[in-house]
């Protein structure tokens, strides 16, 4: 027989129930009357537009901002500049919160709807201006409710460099500055709104620099040695070796230098690789053959070759006790609603990405909650997810439709649209973390979960092994 709650009871938990939503209706609320000031905040670190362990205005702007609110900062943790991290309150449990600043290079673009010369200078087209801000927002946010409700519990905001490429937070995982953090929080910009599980590839980075002998290629090449016909054998050997592994992996290169001038063999050429698959031991496999074909290229020119692991990351491991609570808070706060001229903005930028009609919906909704996910980026966020139970969220600060890391994603994420997707996640992560600190019996299940997905026995061991940070690879 169903059990009837007696009428006091209910109107006990209604109560409760209202004023619960009464606290994360001012919380939001809150939020809202910041919008401009943090819109600002993130307008200048696009601006800024600092690449990868060379964020030093962007960092120290957050870390102000967090110092401003309360925060007791910690700079140049796990040996990195611009990494750090704020922190507010004592005790169990403790809540991370990611955030990222860096750009990537080459892609600098105004907030218009038509493509721009990039001149060479970077850009963000990955929305990393947004993330280090909303995450910030949301810390700030978490941290003056846990004050004004005098609630036990320490927020953190770790400030994560050099995502792209860099493995910021690899060396935060292996430094252990995650070991005391209960559970973690992120989000990244996109174009959608989406809280479902996450998926992301496991990467393997290097730069190889092959050595040979110039001379001059018309009076005496048999004196010369070329080392780019040592990246250009490499090269050769490793796209025959496409064939021959799984076909959900990638690999993909650029020749970062192949000599000055034609009429000199080059005594010096680098190429830069990426390995990536969903499974970091298939990563190791493809990665340990790519060495091998460097070393047969630089045998058959006669050149010597050497090279420098650049960055290397986990794949994502999900946690379903936490995702669910945070697809539940992006489902509460919703997407977002264009004024006219975002919407005009928007159909403009719609047309350059090949769609006859802007799909409105996507910004404005929810995607429905999922447990698998397909992945094919990678993030340095997959090594802190094996550390600790960690969700996130992909919110709608571009048009729909959008790639990252294109000049449509720079455009949108400099204006108004990237603006209000940002406060989207500050609003989801703020919610979700005041959940776990309402109930920190969530944590253990959550820990319960990881333990069960990565493994009894696993032990971390990150994949770029024990190179101190590499804080010179934009350089």
């Amino acid at each position: 027989m169903k059990k009837i709650l007696p009428l006091g009871a209910l109107l006990l938990f209604g109560a409760s129930t209202l004023v619960a939503q009464k606290k994360e209706a001012d919380v939001i609320k809150a939020l809202d009357a910041k919008t401009e000031k943090y819109g600002e905040i993130a307008h200048e670190i696009w601006n800024l537009a600092e690449m990868g362990y060379l964020e030093e205005k962007s960092s120290a702007l957050l870390q102000e901002t967090l110092a401003d609110a309360g925060f007791t900062i910690k700079t140049g943790i796990a040996g990195i500049p611009t990494a750090f991290m704020a922190e507010y309150g004592s005790g169990y449990p403790v809540i991370g919160i990611l955030g990222e600043y860096d750009a990537l290079p080459g892609l600098s673009q105004q907030a218009v709807p038509e493509k721009q010369s990039a001149g060479g200078a970077a850009g963000h087209a990955c929305g990393h201006h947004l993330f280090g801000t909303a995450s910030t927002a949301a810390a700030i946010s978490v941290k003056e409710w846990l004050a004004n409700n005098k609630i036990e519990g320490t927020i953190r905001f770790y400030g994560c460099p050099a995502e792209e490429g860099g493995s910021g937070k690899v060396y935060m995982v292996r430094e252990g500055v995650f070991d005391d953090v209960d559970v973690a929080l992120h989000w990244h910009a996109g174009s959608a709104n989406a809280a479902s599980a996450g998926a992301a590839l496991a990467n393997k980075s290097a730069k190889f620099r092959f050595h040979g002998v110039s001379a001059h290629a018309a009076a005496a090449p048999q004196m010369g040695r070329s080392a780019l016909d040592g990246v250009e054998a490499m090269n050769a050997m490793v796209n025959m070796m496409r064939e021959h592994v799984p076909e959900d992996a990638r690999i993909h290169y650029v020749i970062t230098n192949g000599g000055k001038a034609p009429n000199v063999v080059p005594d010096f050429a680098e190429v830069y690789y990426y390995a990536r698959h969903n499974s970091r031991d298939v990563v190791t496999d493809m990665f340990d053959r790519m060495v091998k074909a460097a070393e047969g290229a630089a045998m058959g020119t006669g050149t010597t070759m050497d090279y420098e692991m650049i960055g290397g990351t986990h794949e994502l491991l999900p946690n379903l006790t936490i995702q669910r609570i945070m697809h539940e808070n992006l489902t509460k706060v919703g997407g977002i609603k264009y004024t006219a001229e975002e919407k005009a903005f928007a159909e403009k930028i719609s047309k350059t990405l090949g769609r006859e009609t802007l799909d409105i919906a996507t910004a404005e909704n929810v995607q429905p909650f999922k447990e698998e996910a397909q992945a094919f980026g990678s993030t340095d966020v997959g090594d802190v997810s094996f550390t600790v139970p960690t969700a996130g969220l992909g919110t709608a600060t571009w048009v729909p439709g959008t790639p990252a890391h294109s000049w449509q994603a720079v455009a949108a994420g400099g204006m108004s649209i990237g603006t209000k997707g940002m406060m989207v996640a500050a609003k989801t992560l703020t919610l979700t973390a005041m959940d776990i600190f309402k109930n920190p019996k969530v944590v253990e299940a959550a820990k319960a979960e990881l333990i069960e997905r990565r493994g009894k026995d696993f032990k971390y061991v990150p994949m770029l092994g024990n190179r101190p940070p590499a804080l010179d690879y934009r350089k």
